[in-house]
């Protein structure tokens, strides 16, 4: 069953304006935000207008109403990704959620299977964004463990050929991307999992990229940590969820400390409550976590693999006829092969912050710059790119309309 992405464009109030003069939104920039639906629109603000209480603290019905919505949003985040309820912890973003994990795993004991010392290693790749890079970065130079990573090809594939060097009996993290925000590419997770498990680390993936566009079922995978954020899955900003297995958990200290996510607490001492609360602390972000569940529902609704084959659709239809543009240098793969709606490319002299500002004259919406993944355009040579994201409400006429921007951009540029 397909989708069709004008009915479902009625469902979003944002793409109904005109910008620039009266020209009808293109938005091609869902790999830095989707827009919102109503359905999520209305979850948000009807909490604040009829159930607003601090969940899990009062014994007052709206504090019930409350601590119900948030734990019934839990509950469909944890379908959504076919995990256990108690793994699911609510954040205020993905770059929270990766700073968690890494600082967490900082905070370990020795004893603890989450410490590091000099000698161990961290695994990345020269894809990664920034958010799944630093905190890398500061915990090997925080704990003295040694950073490694996997270089990308010019075809902006991993370059899998040193995996058993790469990773080794020292390495205790590999962290990924998912699906690159820069390439589009869906990086081949079986094979580094395999290795990473049987020399004991555990591996987190940054599945900003794809959560929002494909299913992603955390068993399946087989990974150990997972981090995303909502504001890319048609839900609210301000929350973001961390998955880990219920296992893991259980050993991995606490990021942040006080509020509820204690068991017990003297004037000198405290301990810790189980997961998720532990890693909660504070008045949880409730209406952005209601608004998610909500998204949650209607990206279920919709069929996550009607939206993923619809993407597909669109981006095979982008790369065929972008490719015919003269001077077009399309950054990342060029087939559809493990390839999401992740589209960037140069325009000959064109610069890429020059080409966004006319596509937007013409009512277009697009990214441009470095996309928070700096070592990777150094790598490729191209310090900024223009990036089109697609997603579930992008139409065939929109690629078009991006297609003939380009093409007026090199005649108004000369």
């Amino acid at each position: 069953m397909s989708l069709n992405p004008y009915e479902i464009a009625k469902d979003f109030p944002i793409l109904s304006r005109t910008i620039r003069d009266g020209k009808k939104l293109v938005y091609l920039d869902s790999g830095a935000t989707s827009q919102k639906p109503n359905v999520v629109i209305e979850a948000e603000s009807n909490f604040y207008r009829m159930h607003n209480a601090a969940a899990h603290r009062g014994a007052h019905q709206l504090a019930e109403e409350a601590t119900d919505a948030l734990e019934n949003a839990r509950a469909i985040v944890a379908e959504f990704l076919n995990a256990e309820v108690d793994e699911v912890v609510f954040t205020k973003s993905a770059t929270e959620s990766l700073n968690l994990i890494s600082y967490a795993m900082g905070n370990a004991e020795p004893g603890n299977r989450f410490h590091l010392k000099a000698g161990d290693s961290i695994v990345v790749s020269e894809m990664e964004h920034h958010a799944n890079l630093i905190p890398w970065q500061q915990l090997a130079a925080r704990t003295g463990a040694t950073l490694k990573w996997f270089e990308v090809t010019a075809e902006g594939r991993l370059d899998l050929s040193s995996i058993d060097s790469m990773i080794d009996a020292t390495t205790k993290v590999v962290a990924l991307t998912h699906q690159s925000n820069v390439l589009g590419t869906i990086n081949p997770l079986t094979e580094i999992v395999k290795r990473a498990h049987n020399v004991g680390a555990v591996v987190v993936l940054d599945a900003c990229q794809s959560v929002p566009h494909m299913k992603v079922d955390v068993k399946s995978l087989g990974i150990d940590f997972l981090a995303f954020s909502g504001h890319k899955t048609v839900g609210p900003t301000g929350v973001g969820i961390f998955w880990g297995r219920a296992e893991l958990l259980k050993d991995l200290p606490p990021f942040l400390t006080g509020g509820s996510m204690i068991e017990n607490v003297t004037m000198t001492s405290a301990t810790w409550a189980g997961a998720p609360r532990k890693f909660e602390a504070g008045v949880p972000n409730m209406a952005q976590a209601v608004g998610l569940g909500a998204a949650f529902t209607y990206l279920n609704k919709v069929g996550m693999e009607n939206i993923h084959a619809h993407e597909v659709s669109l981006t095979a239809l982008l790369l065929n006829e972008i490719q015919d543009i003269p001077e077009v240098k399309i950054v990342g793969p060029l087939d559809m092969n493990l390839r999401g709606g992740t589209v960037s490319f140069t325009v000959g002299e064109i610069h890429p912050h020059d080409l966004g500002q006319y596509l937007d004259s013409q009512g277009i919406a697009v990214r441009t710059g470095h996309h928070c993944a700096w070592p990777l355009t150094r790598k490729l040579g191209v310090p900024a790119t223009t990036r089109a994201s697609l997603y579930l409400y992008n139409t065939p006429e929109e690629i078009h309309a991006l297609v003939s921007g380009i093409r007026d951009a090199q005649k108004y540029f000369g």
